[in-house]
């Protein structure tokens, strides 16, 4: 693998996935009534308090991830977030035929999401971050 490759495909991957969660938590904050109306007809008990703690994960995991501080933790927290949101709102097998090909298409999507999360939770942020969390110590 090249250096470039090694030095700048890391951060270049965390730029990629983290404005996803920081838009996602922004709209959320700009529409919040309508989203908990959203949550709650989906059944979801205490709307408004998941909804915030959603944006909290989204905005903070979102920035973690960003910037590299505490990456695997902001990718676990976005990954938990991500499953719960997956489940609860792209349930193909629960939907008609007319929405079955498109909640299909978010869930495959949102599973790609989770394989970048998850790479990030097992390989670190790389070298590029603010602490260089889970670089490998070579005895410097």
């Amino acid at each position: 693998m090249n250096i470039v490759t090694t030095a700048y495909g890391p951060v270049l991957g965390r730029a990629l996935i983290a404005p996803l969660f920081l838009l996602s938590g922004f709209h959320k904050i700009t529409g919040f009534a309508g989203v908990a109306a959203v949550m709650a007809a989906k059944g979801m008990p205490f709307a408004e308090l998941f909804l915030v703690g959603a944006i909290a994960i989204e905005l903070g995991g979102g920035l973690m991830v960003l910037l590299g501080w505490h990456a695997r933790l902001g990718a676990m927290l976005l990954t938990v977030f991500t499953v719960a949101a997956t489940i609860v709102f792209h349930n193909f097998w629960g939907v008609d035929a007319a929405q079955y090909r498109n909640q299909l298409n978010h869930f495959m999507k949102n599973l790609a999401i989770l394989g970048g999360l998850v790479y990030i939770m097992a390989t670190g942020p790389g070298r590029l971050s603010h602490g260089n969390e889970g670089e490998p110590d070579h005895g410097h």
